[in-house]
């Protein structure tokens, strides 16, 4: 019996198995894959078993849905048959909610949803779970509280705001991806070579968070001990409001929000 088994495998179910890679065997670990030929060549590179669906969830005591939600239905039922009240349900699906997932599966099935991120690639995830721990038993908290901090972060929320989790941090890696390109272009544009940009733009962006992270002080805060009066940042902090940086970011979390509540 395996520990943990992922039905499907991209981006963010593959994220999540480096992840665990770091803290778990390979034999702990099985996968499925679409792809036939990408899926041998991931158990190639990883050690980690790859299996079709049904076999993947007969044969795991946690099992993680990683795949996309428009293919949900037809992966529920596939393995609804290996579901049992001894096996755990993790629903990566934005647009599935547990009394959903539990009207396909059966009531007495139990459920977690989780929201991750990409950055469960490198350790540094941040995941948002709802779910009922009075359904777990203590062995079984420990083990997925191993499993979700193996990735990265992980804190539980009520089930309402994972639509806000998923704008949080969910989606969210892309706008900071999309920030870091946007301003090692405008170094590039003054003569820094651009991989040189990426590494000063990354770094700052990695320490900025953990000032956050670690010194609990407001954002606003902190962002006001870098402008100096009359000098270069406040003059770049003004421009930055003037083109509607934080509305746009605003509105971004509103747009994420409304698709997750209008995905069918």
């Amino acid at each position: 019996m395996y520990r943990f088994g992922f039905i499907g495998m991209g981006n963010m179910g593959s994220a999540m198995l480096h992840g665990c890679l770091s803290v778990f065997s390979a034999d702990m670990l099985a996968f499925s894959r679409k792809d036939p030929e990408k899926g041998a060549a991931l158990a190639k590179a990883s050690g980690v078993c790859c299996l079709d669906n049904r076999s993947c969830a007969e044969n795991s005591k946690y099992i993680i849905l990683a795949v996309k939600p428009q293919f949900y239905g037809s992966v529920l039922e596939d393995i609804k048959p290996a579901v049992s009240r001894d096996k755990i349900m993790i629903s990566l699906a934005p647009n599935y909610k547990i009394a959903d997932l539990k009207e396909i599966l059966g009531d007495s099935v139990r459920i977690i949803r989780a929201m991750p991120n990409t950055p469960a690639r490198v350790g540094e995830a941040m995941t948002g779970i709802a779910w009922s721990d009075d359904e777990f038993t203590e062995t079984e908290r420990e083990e997925l509280n191993q499993f979700f901090t193996s990735f990265g972060r992980v804190e539980t929320v009520p089930e309402n705001l994972l639509d806000a989790v998923t704008a949080a941090s969910g989606s969210s890696p892309a706008f900071i991806y999309m920030m870091i390109e946007a301003l090692a272009d405008g170094v590039v544009q003054y003569g820094m070579p651009r991989a040189q940009a990426y590494t000063f733009v990354a770094q700052a962006v990695l320490g900025s968070a953990k000032m956050v992270l670690e010194t609990g002080e407001h954002p606003g805060v902190l962002k006001d001990a870098v402008c100096s009066p009359g000098g270069t940042t406040i003059a770049a902090v003004a421009k930055l409001e003037s083109s509607g940086f934080r509305s746009s970011l605003i509105e971004a979390a509103a747009a994420v929000c409304e698709r997750c509540r209008n995905m069918s």
